[in-house]
């Protein structure tokens, strides 16, 4: 089955996220309380990333319904996102959302997951040229320091398959960075991935953890495929995966089964199905077209999106996130 992006799915999946970016309950705070004056709810913290139950899943709501507006200006639900991203991305509400980051104990908020996403969704809107990136730039720029800061202390990688994972980090935050013409912070992603994982051999890809929505294993692989040229990855992935011919570990090759999809944390696998697809199909375009494992890797890819794709919407300890890797999956080369 060939798997892409259609006006149909894009509607569906704007309709998801309007429902969410504005939905302030349930909701999953990272907030540290230094005092009584500090029990504010979500809307009052940040007025602009309140719903969606997180933070981060917020921040990628909105990654999602501008990137969908952009593909799909005549969607029906393309006034309604315009109307709201009006009244929710103001001067003030950035502001606000900006001065968060000083308060104190406000230094690991959100890292690094929720820092590369708000990264992504500033690169998403600087491709609008309607002045909302000018808007959001204040709090892109904040997260751009917060990483040209931290990578120089971060002398290890963090390789779970959640929010704490590295690797995905520094690829999403690399969107952003060669968009933004951002050299230093370039040369900062670069440097600590080869440091990180050019030594990496023969990944036996432990994976996937209960609570998963990230594989390590491939995480690291679209990573290096970023900062490598062709033949220097090439050669890289060769010894990281060295049986992928023969589709070993099996676990990359198999989608994770969900037990229960009203369980926040295990509907996490959902996304570990997504999100290898678009490793994998990120993967194959990076391999030369001639090479066989291409084949074997593009069925990866589609057997985890048709194991995922029908959950997408549904129940909202999903649905309030999963549109975001769809799409990633959906957009990769492959």
């Amino acid at each position: 089955m060939t798997h892409r992006l259609d006006a149909a799915t894009a509607s569906r999946f704007a309709s998801a996220a309007l429902g969410h970016v504005v939905r302030e309950y349930p909701n999953k705070m990272d907030h540290v309380l230094t005092g009584p004056g500090d029990v504010q709810g979500p809307r009052a913290l940040h007025p602009i990333f309140f719903g969606s139950f997180d933070w981060h899943s917020c921040v990628h709501g909105w990654w999602t319904l501008f990137t969908l507006l952009r593909l799909y200006p005549d969607m029906p639900e393309a006034a309604q996102i315009r109307a709201l991203a009006d009244e929710m991305f103001t001067p003030e509400n950035v502001a606000a959302e900006t001065a968060y980051l000083d308060r104190p104990l406000s230094r690991p908020f959100e890292r690094p997951y929720g820092w590369a996403w708000l990264l992504m969704l500033g690169a998403e809107l600087e491709r609008h040229g309607d002045g909302m990136a000018d808007r959001l730039r204040p709090l892109t720029q904040a997260f751009a320091r917060r990483f040209t800061d931290f990578l120089p202390l971060a002398d290890y990688p963090v390789r779970v398959g959640t929010h704490y994972n590295t690797a995905f980090a520094l690829r999403l935050t690399l969107d952003y960075a060669e968009g933004a013409g951002d050299a230093a912070l370039i040369a900062l992603c670069r440097e600590r991935a080869l440091r990180w994982h050019s030594g990496d051999r023969d990944c036996q890809a432990w994976e996937p953890s209960q609570d998963e929505f990230l594989s390590p294993a491939l995480m690291e692989a679209v990573l290096m495929r970023r900062v490598m040229a062709q033949d220097a990855f090439t050669g890289w992935f060769d010894a990281f995966l060295p049986r992928l011919d023969r589709r070993e570990p099996r676990t990359l090759f198999q989608p994770a089964g969900v037990s229960d999809r009203s369980d926040g944390k295990i509907a996490h696998l959902d996304g570990l199905n997504l999100s290898r697809a678009w490793c994998w199909r990120e993967i194959a375009a990076a391999l030369p077209s001639g090479d066989p494992r291409r084949v074997i890797i593009l069925e990866a890819a589609s057997d985890h999106l048709d194991a995922a794709l029908p959950h997408v919407t549904g129940d909202y300890m999903g649905e309030h996130w999963l549109a975001s890797f769809a799409l990633l999956a959906l957009l990769a080369e492959g």
